[in-house]
């Protein structure tokens, strides 16, 4: 399922910082493409690149920068300009493809900007930046001795729906859904993202001891889901709201 509106449309301001993050990935997956020549994102250059910016959990818990690769006779240089640790934000910016890039921008353009405008712009892109972050080492401590780069900004999003759970659970989305046949349904935020946080925890299950097996680094997005639970969680005790929010009455 493809969320692309929320009916509760709730937006106290232009989401400034919410379009600017969509610009910078969508920036970076073009030049993501330049790099590839065929408009596919293949060959040498491309996978450099991922080696590069994209974040390895060996390179961080081993405390060892990678510094090149073999490629047949060649030795290629994958020495991250920056301090190893900064990966850990240049990866929220990458992604391996399409529909890797227009699913993620699909939730936080429907997500993102009602927790903006509740949030304040500044704090929405600290808490983003801090989603991520966690999402991103929560990947790490399941898989510490990985070598394949981690990239993508699902985990910061994760952190999002999070928040957008606990904040607007009756919410109704509309989202596409294409199977064997292509529809849209109407869904409470609750029932969407239960369903979506349910099948990330199944599959992150099923996924242990078989990291080199599968693309999905589905612990980033559980790790990112609990850290939007818990914020929004002590936001509301804070400001003295009740955790999950009364249903509203409808006429």
């Amino acid at each position: 399922m493809i969320p692309f509106s929320d009916a509760e449309h709730t937006r106290h301001s232009f989401p400034v910082v919410n379009v600017a993050l969509i610009s910078l990935n969508v920036l970076v997956f073009l030049y993501e493409l330049s790099l590839s020549g065929i408009g596919f994102l293949e060959g040498e250059k491309i996978r450099l690149f991922f080696l590069t910016w994209g974040l390895i959990p060996q390179e961080l818990t081993g405390g060892e920068p990678f510094i090149s690769v073999s490629a047949g006779a060649r030795i290629l240089s994958i020495e991250t300009p920056l301090p190893t640790w900064t990966t850990i934000f240049s990866s929220m910016f990458i992604h391996g493809g399409f529909m890797h890039l227009i699913g993620n921008m699909m939730f936080l353009w429907v997500f993102g900007d009602n927790i903006e405008g509740g949030m304040g712009h500044l704090k929405y892109l600290g808490f983003y930046l801090a989603a991520g972050v966690v999402a991103t080492l929560s990947h790490v401590a399941i898989d510490p001795s990985s070598q394949a780069p981690l990239v993508g900004a699902s985990g910061a999003i994760s952190g999002v729906l999070g928040v957008y759970l606990l904040l607007y659970p009756y919410n109704h989305v509309k989202a596409l859904v294409v199977m064997y046949f292509i529809t849209v349904v109407q869904l409470p935020a609750m029932v969407l993202l239960g369903f979506w946080f349910g099948l990330q925890v199944l599959n992150g299950l099923g996924s242990l001891g078989m990291s080199s097996g599968v693309d999905v680094a589905f612990f980033a997005h559980v790790g990112g889901f609990v850290a939007g639970l818990l914020v929004a969680a002590a936001y509301k005790v804070v400001t003295r709201q009740p955790i999950w929010p009364p249903k509203p009455h409808r006429v």
